[in-house]
């Protein structure tokens, strides 16, 4: 159940590459999240907004397009792993979607895998937690979602416990 917000500046990818690239993304996060990117509750869950943004590098307009891709999941969706290969994936997907009209650089293109904290997403008027999503998604009963969700955010919250403290100056 991802929610991708591409910022892709306007006429950077031809209409129909652009289409294609947004739902290659789609299917890119529906996998990584566990569920068959063909299941069409996932897809129907899945939502990109697409932003158009006025692009400048160093002060002066771009002279090539960069995209900026924010993905957001619900906590233990992905582990490290997971948000390395979306990155990879997601890198490749845009420099594909630009059919050779750029130079393939993947340094134009970042991506940034969010984790929202159990509890915090919303969606229906309602608080919808791992549990929620992985029983409607996935066709898990309650008790077997419930399990699956705290093994997920257990994981995901170890992992985070584990990662180095980085320091601002």
């Amino acid at each position: 159940m991802p929610m991708i917000d591409a910022y892709i500046p306007e006429g950077a990818l031809h209409s129909e590459r652009e289409t294609a690239l947004i739902d290659r993304l789609t299917r890119i996060l529906i996998a990584a999240e566990g569920f068959d990117p063909q299941n069409p509750a996932a897809l129907a869950a899945s939502w990109t907004f697409l932003h158009r943004p006025a692009l400048y590098v160093g002060g002066a307009e771009a002279d090539a397009p960069r995209y900026k891709i924010v993905v957001t999941v619900p906590e233990g969706q992905l582990d490290e792993r997971g948000r390395s290969d979306v990155i990879a994936q997601v890198t490749e997907a845009v420099m594909d979607a630009e059919d050779g009209v750029w130079q393939r650089d993947p340094s134009r293109i970042w991506v940034f895998p969010v984790e929202m904290p159990d509890g915090h997403w919303g969606g229906r008027g309602k608080v919808m937690r791992l549990a929620d999503i992985l029983g409607r998604l996935a066709g898990a009963d309650a008790g077997s979602a419930r399990v699956l969700a705290e093994e997920r955010i257990a994981r995901s919250r170890a992992e985070r416990s584990q990662m180095p403290a980085t320091s601002m100056p």
